[in-house]
């Protein structure tokens, strides 16, 4: 048997949180004698002081302060509880399945998540990371909600162009390559690995330049990461390497025919959930607004 319950500790938390017994009995609805009651019963069955009194506001003590601070992860875990709760009874979705390409932009790719978050707090997002020409038939990518892929149609149907995520053909600052003549030759490179993101069965969206030998890396993180090593050069994603190119770690391969490749991001979103409910509506909208994209969404 506890000696405490959680609805004192979350009074006790109000009370900190607004100053004072009467804010925090008018903000939860009590009488200021039920607050007083219950935050003494606490203070006496755990025999110690929770609370000082200075002027009019109430503050922890520094026992206060340590105990609360463990107590409110447990406060915070049951308003979720109960946030999730009501979904259910209200019919509400309280998981959503998202898959995207490994090569979408990490920092938009996270606004929207973080957005979403703060939007539908009791909705959990279930994220699968994908490299979808590593393999196109992912069991991932049929079953879930929403989908961020590279291909316009595949095994789940249509989708809306959502942006394009430009690679450019870098080497190391210090890699043999640059103290060649320039423009680089396909021969110049042959002599080198190209760094390709996907596996040898894959057909990855940086086509090879020249005949080089050809070693695949199966995310775009350790693709950058063999570059930067000088294991050899690459097309990677310029997102993942803009601080490394700013820093001129990473250099862009002087080549005759352009260093610059696009490919385009597509939305897609899974045919039994049209109509679209609020919270795949909500998706939407951020991939949409944060990309810049345009059109409508269709189904698989």
């Amino acid at each position: 048997m506890f000696k405490t319950t959680l609805e004192q500790w979350a009074i006790l938390d109000k009370v900190v949180e607004l100053g004072g017994y009467n804010q925090a009995a008018e903000a939860m609805n009590r009488s200021q004698s039920s607050v007083s009651y219950n935050l003494s019963l606490l203070q006496q069955r755990l025999g110690i002081s929770l609370l000082r009194i200075e002027g009019r506001r109430a503050l922890l003590t520094p026992q206060g302060e340590t105990l609360l601070a463990q107590v409110r992860p447990l406060l915070n875990a049951f308003h979720v509880l109960e946030s999730r709760a009501a979904s259910l009874h209200d019919g509400v979705r309280t998981q959503l399945e998202l898959v995207v390409d490994n090569i979408f932009p990490r920092q938009t790719l996270f606004r929207v998540l973080q957005q979403f978050q703060q939007q539908y707090p009791a909705t959990q997002i279930q994220l699968t990371e994908v490299l979808e020409y590593d393999d196109p038939l992912h069991p991932a990518v049929p079953d879930a909600d929403v989908m961020v892929m590279t291909r316009r149609e595949d095994v789940s149907g249509r989708g809306q162009w959502l942006m394009n995520v430009d690679f450019l053909a870098v080497i190391h600052r210090d890699h043999p390559l640059l103290s060649l003549a320039q423009p680089l030759t396909e021969y110049d490179l042959s002599r080198y690995p190209q760094i390709r993101i996907g596996t040898s069965r894959s057909q990855a969206p940086n086509a090879s330049v020249g005949q080089s030998e050809q070693w695949f890396f199966s995310t775009v993180d350790t693709a950058v990461e063999a570059v930067m090593h000088q294991v050899g050069y690459g097309w990677l994603p310029q997102e993942r390497i803009d601080e490394a190119l700013r820093q001129g770690v990473l250099q862009p391969l002087p080549l005759n025919h352009g260093g610059r490749r696009s490919t385009p991001m597509h939305l897609i979103v899974k045919k039994e959930l049209i109509p679209l409910d609020d919270q795949v509506i909500a998706l939407v909208d951020l991939f949409t607004r944060y990309c810049s994209g345009q059109g409508t969404i269709s189904g698989t």
